[in-house]
């Protein structure tokens, strides 16, 4: 990658990278194609190519580019003293939200890494396609689970909520939501529902007061 391209406007970089980010996470890898992202871009083929040499250099740069985004994000929502499980998961889903502001794709293209089988994007990526999810599972150890019920498994409860967050970000993006405070809040309220039943007590004894409060824009920002 050349490193000029940390010289040009904010603005600039910012549309390549969403464009990059869109086309990568929706098609893949090996159907990406950079017309299409240098289209949504509004930049030359030629200017693309100039800044990260190949499709390859540009999709290891988005890599890179949203796992410190994101890394930076969560260090900086997630309070590390907190320890209730839920409260934790819905500060990860607010970090998510705020993301989004920026990057509309960002989450939606880290997930689809998980899934990729390109030759090509794996040595990109260079065996750090679990950087995400060992940045996760730091901050899932600073959770106490003893009040989950005795049958729980947290980490199933962990992948079902991830495989939740995943589908409904797609498919309110499919719908053409663009309320990321309204999505926050509704994604909030089935956490809810599985603290009510998950933990010991039953649904009678939770209360909503435990979740995190609401966020707000501008707190946490990077």
């Amino acid at each position: 990658m050349n490193a000029k391209f940390f010289d040009v406007k904010k603005e600039k970089q910012d549309a390549i990278i969403n464009a990059a980010l869109k086309v990568f996470a929706e098609n893949g890898y090996k159907k990406a194609s950079t017309d299409v992202i240098v289209q949504t871009a509004g930049i030359s083929k030629g200017l693309l190519f100039h800044y990260f040499i190949s499709k390859q250099g540009l999709y290891e740069f988005v890599f890179d580019y949203s796992v410190k985004y994101m890394t930076l994000e969560l260090t900086q929502s997630v309070r590390k003293e907190e320890q209730d499980f839920f409260a934790v998961q819905m500060m990860i889903e607010q970090a998510k939200t705020r993301v989004m502001r920026n990057y509309p794709y960002m989450q939606q293209f880290l997930n689809s890494v998980r899934f990729e089988d390109n030759r090509e994007a794996l040595a990109a990526l260079d065996g750090r396609t679990d950087a995400i999810l060992n940045m996760y599972n730091g901050i899932y150890r600073q959770t106490d689970n003893t009040r989950f019920k005795d049958f729980v498994e947290v980490n199933r409860v962990i992948r079902m909520i991830s495989w939740m967050s995943e589908g409904f970000i797609r498919d309110k993006f499919h719908e053409g939501e663009t309320d990321l405070d309204a999505m926050n809040e509704e994604f909030g309220k089935y956490l809810i529902m599985l603290k009510k039943h998950l933990y010991v007590g039953g649904p009678d004894d939770e209360s909503e007061e435990d979740m995190p409060p609401e966020d707000t824009e501008g707190e946490g920002t990077v």
